[in-house]
């Protein structure tokens, strides 16, 4: 028996006009969307307004925890009607519960308020959706990308047919692709036969300074910490060549094959820049890809005041670059530059037939998926190419020459204070020093520290951050907002002063106590 057609159910079921398919809609309705962005634009125009001097409100996780619970709608069974006070309170939380990074108050962390323009960008980024991986599926900022690098490149010096530029979701993911890149150049059958073929244990050499995510990457290469050859650095944590070149060799003696040296442009703790050009010359000698991790201090080079500090980046090989740092963009936006663009497609050596064309053509050519690990990529050059665009250079430069120069205000303030000490002079926007009054122990050094800065953030007013110097804990500020001023770095001065003594009245009252109640 046939049947016809018309006898044949359809796999797709008849339109309904169930409830849930006007929520649905509601859920995506344009003038729905309208509303909601000029209600969040005009609270966070009022968040940016806000100059007062605020630090971090820390607030136990369980009372947050069940704030955010409460704003969650009970409806299980159908889309819930949509209720503005609720996302109104939601933005709320998430303002209040954030770091102020606008407030003057705010010198604790690497990461920046940012261009405002820039996050209307992303907001745009955020509803268009385009992955930027491959040109097809988002074609301006695949061209956005080519032009940064070839704006930015002029500012490092390489050969611009011959360089090549891909943006990754942050520093760490940068410095693991560079070494990934490094090591492939190294030791080129190690990606199908594994490292069990190279002829000696393949080795990184790094600064006893260097950042964390450098010695992670170390792990997940498969190279292994003790792999890792520590060169020494002068108490700035600025490698010492005339040191490290014994250290190399003493490394080659062991059997290890070092393939890449690791140098820091504006290290995380004090702010230090390797000399590159002695490293360069290091790196030549002894055959050694040499990548500079620049994520804090690269973006010096568009200061006309502060370049000089990257003498040498031209000989490098390879170069992190976090635009969301002292480029003031949304995070994660990190730019990975090689000087070598072979280099940079050695990075990764597979195919996939789903993305990757055939035949190359005038499309493909724009893509940078071959030389990243992401294939789904947030359009994070967008924001800086928009910004760059529409102000220029001299926005960047300028803001950079402030921050530097309100950090060495910061040094010659603490500097003139008696009952402090500063670690280092700024190279940069970070600072580290320590509260050490008159006749304290240099034992309980370390512990005063922390103590101030738990109570300052603590306190709600400033937000700094601590670093270990030489075992010892030191206080650290990030100058990332050229609205602060000398009075607001006065005003941190007597906090810390205040919490410092606060904290010593309290220990020598709690040894007191416990003499007594020993003799009693």
């Amino acid at each position: 028996m046939t049947s016809s057609l018309s006898d044949v159910q359809s796999p797709f079921p008849e339109p309904t006009t169930d409830e849930a398919i006007p929520g649905l809609t509601a859920a995506f309705d344009p003038g729905r969307f309208h509303d909601d962005a000029m209600d969040i634009v005009n609270r966070l125009t009022a968040y940016l307004g806000d100059r007062s001097v605020r630090g971090l409100d820390l607030i136990d996780p369980e009372v947050l925890l069940k704030a955010a619970r409460g704003l969650m709608t009970p409806e299980r069974q159908h889309v819930a009607d949509f209720d503005p006070d609720r996302v109104n309170q939601i933005v709320n939380l998430y303002a209040e519960t954030g770091i102020p990074v606008h407030s003057p108050g705010y010198m604790g962390r690497q990461f920046s308020g940012v261009v405002p323009l820039a996050g209307l960008i992303d907001l745009v980024s955020s509803v268009v959706n385009q992955p930027s991986s491959f040109y097809e599926a988002g074609q301006l900022p695949n061209v956005a990308e080519r032009l940064m690098a070839d704006e930015l490149n002029r500012f490092i010096g390489w050969d611009r047919d011959r360089f090549a530029m891909v943006t990754t979701s942050g520093g760490s993911l940068a410095n693991l692709t560079a070494l990934l890149a490094a090591r492939n150049r190294a030791f080129p059958q190690i990606w199908t036969r594994g490292a069990g073929d190279t002829p000696g244990p393949p080795a990184i050499a790094i600064s006893e300074d260097a950042h964390y995510s450098v010695t992670r990457a170390a792990g997940v290469l498969g190279i292994g910490e003790r792999q890792i050859i520590r060169l020494p650095a002068d108490r700035t944590g600025r490698i010492r060549p005339d040191l490290a070149e014994p250290v190399l060799e003493e490394a080659r003696e062991r059997g290890l094959r070092p393939f890449c040296l690791v140098a820091s442009a504006g290290t995380t703790s004090m702010g230090a820049f390797d000399p590159l050009d002695e490293l360069a010359a290091l790196a030549r000698r002894h055959e050694l890809w040499l990548h500079v991790d620049g994520a804090h201090g690269a973006s010096l080079l568009l200061s006309d005041r502060h370049r000089d500090k990257l003498r040498g980046i031209e000989h490098a090989d390879s170069l992190t670059w976090d635009a969301h740092k002292m480029l003031f963009m949304p995070a994660p936006c990190t730019l990975l530059f090689y000087r070598d663009k072979t280099a940079a497609r050695g990075a990764f050596k597979q195919r996939a037939s789903y993305v990757f064309d055939e035949e190359p053509d005038i499309y493909s050519a724009y893509d940078s998926a071959d030389k990243n690990f992401e294939c789904t990529k947030r359009p994070m050059i967008m924001p800086l190419w928009t910004v760059w665009s529409v102000y220029g250079q001299a926005l960047f430069a300028q803001k950079i020459d402030r921050l530097c120069e309100m950090t060495r205000q910061a040094h010659r303030m603490i500097s003139a204070e008696p009952d402090f000490a500063v670690a280092h002079e700024p190279e940069s926007n970070i600072l580290c020093f320590r509260y050490l009054p008159d006749g304290m122990d240099p034992a309980a050094a370390h512990r005063l520290q922390l103590e101030i800065r738990n109570r300052i953030r603590g306190g709600g007013r400033f937000f700094i951050s601590k670093v270990d110097i030489h075992g010892v804990a030191a206080l650290r500020v990030v100058v990332m907002n050229h609205l602060i001023e000398a009075d607001h770095l006065a005003m941190l001065i007597a906090e810390i002063r205040n919490i410092g003594q606060q904290v010593l009245r309290e220990s020598a009252t709690a040894r007191h106590d416990q003499r007594n109640g020993s003799h009693s």
